[in-house]
């Protein structure tokens, strides 16, 4: 975690950045040595993304300050274009405070986003589909990068389940808030007789860990197969046996990655998944034994959705957690998600504040 003070201590951060380039620069071996590099780079990472916010926000900020003047002026072309960048500078605050929530070892982190249809069949199956594309449209509208790992089509439409890692700032501080059990209440498209349906999925997000996270994994406890790729992916790929599969058998945890030509590549990828899913195991049972002393803890299993999305007989998004509400799904299913994530990592932190006094 770094603490300097406060998001807008400049000063402090400043002077912090110029440290870390000195030892980067003084220090032989530091590009050699992950163990090293890594946390110093990630450091050097948040700060550089503070100061140019920052920055940015002060530029912005100058504009606003020039166009009101002269639209105070009497220069009437210059109203719309003050209002225009007062919405812009009131969206890059919103962005920044809600970074501020932002301080967890992972935060900043990648994320393996993990999807998973409910009971129901084809129903289940297309929802699934639905949200993956929710969430891809999401990592677009972020500027984040999106790579499938993993796929496994439904037996008529959609997928039984996916496995999608995400990467861009704060990928996993963000993407965490979706955590759980989705629910959407729909006319089904595959129901001749047009009946009301509803439809389950599970949500899964872990961040990517680094080699500055020590997660033991003791190669002996893993199982390791190769099959051919199921899915579209070329003529070598669904022609070799280049997919890997890897069970961990202490848990039961099994990751796989079929979407690369090359079978090193695809293990490469499964063992990151694997890092990923039991880091966050960990993670889980320590927050499950401090909301247990809290008595807060919440079930996120089927039947105990997060999220309910309604398409009919009327049309509403509702976070369960927050009660924050959307009558737009259209948009949030097209990846407008922030606002649920804000209100659901605003309220989070104000409950961790209370928790703690």
């Amino acid at each position: 975690m770094f603490v300097y003070g406060g998001f807008f201590d400049l000063e402090r951060k400043a002077d912090r950045l110029r440290d870390i380039e000195s030892q980067i620069e003084l220090t032989p071996d530091f590009w050699t040595n992950p163990k090293v590099s890594a946390p110093i780079l990630k450091e050097k990472k948040a700060l550089e993304l503070a100061l140019n916010q920052v920055k940015k926000l002060e530029g912005d900020e100058g504009d606003l300050d020039a166009a009101i003047e002269l639209a105070g002026a009497g220069e009437s072309d210059y109203i719309a274009e003050a209002e225009s960048l007062y919405t812009e500078l009131s969206k890059h605050l919103r962005v920044l405070e809600v970074q501020s929530l932002l301080s967890g070892e992972t935060d900043m982190n990648a994320a393996i986003l993990t999807i998973n249809a409910g009971a129901g069949g084809t129903e289940s199956c297309d929802w699934a589909s639905i949200l993956m594309r929710m969430y891809l449209r999401y990592a677009e509208r972020k500027g984040w990068q999106a790579d499938v790992h993993d796929i496994l089509s439904g037996e008529e439409a959609g997928v039984k389940n996916a496995t999608i890692e995400i990467t861009g700032d704060f990928a996993y501080g963000l993407l965490k808030a979706e955590n759980g059990v989705h629910r959407l209440v729909r006319i089904s498209p595959f129901d001749s007789n047009a009946r009301r349906h509803t439809s389950f999925a599970s949500v899964f997000v872990a961040p990517v860990v680094d080699d500055t996270i020590e997660i033991d994994i003791n190669p002996s406890d893993l199982k390791i197969d190769t099959y051919r790729a199921s899915g579209a992916g070329g003529q070598h790929v669904n022609k070799t046996d280049s997919a890997v599969r890897i069970t961990h058998m202490p848990s039961g945890i099994v990751t796989a990655s079929q979407t690369q030509r090359s079978q090193v590549q695809n293990k490469e990828n499964a063992m990151k998944l694997l890092r990923s899913a039991l880091y966050e195991r960990e993670m889980e049972k320590r927050r499950a034994a401090q909301t247990a002393l809290e008595n807060t803890k919440t079930d996120i299993s089927f039947g105990h959705q997060i999220r309910s999305y309604v398409l009919h007989p009327y049309k509403l998004i509702k976070d369960h957690r927050t009660d924050y509400e959307s009558h737009s799904p259209d948009e949030v299913l097209d990846g407008k998600l922030d606002d649920f994530v804000n209100e659901f990592l605003a309220q989070s932190k104000e409950s961790e504040q209370g928790s703690q006094k």
